[in-house]
């Protein structure tokens, strides 16, 4: 379970602005995980209240978002969910794709109070 470790640099990061920009209280975090990166919410979820505990985020509401995995067709240059339809573009059947999003995570929102 990396989840932890994600976790653990997501609060130094955190914390690291807050202190740079005179934030007192974080409120809410909000994360952004791709459906095909190897973040698992759920874990993520469960593993946050140890994680924070005892950091400015201790009482922050954590809130994560799934980024869909959509590729282009290489054939037709249609954009699709690529899970959803198995890797194969509705609009010409071909498999020749390239995923543009998908497996990537961020740090979308930090909602802060003084």
């Amino acid at each position: 379970m990396h989840e932890l470790g994600i976790l653990m640099q997501i609060i130094k990061t955190v914390e690291k602005f807050a202190a740079e920009n005179q934030v007192g209280k974080i409120e809410k975090l909000v994360l952004q995980v791709g459906e095909i990166s190897s973040v698992i919410p759920e874990y993520m979820q469960k593993v946050y209240p140890a994680a924070v505990e005892d950091t400015l985020l201790e009482d922050a509401q954590l809130e994560i978002e799934i980024l869909p995995a959509n590729a282009e067709c290489r054939d037709c240059g249609s954009i699709f969910h690529a899970t959803v339809t198995g890797g194969v573009c509705p609009d010409c059947g071909s498999r020749n794709m390239h995923l543009i999003s998908g497996r990537d995570f961020f740090i979308k929102e930090i909602v802060c109070s003084s």
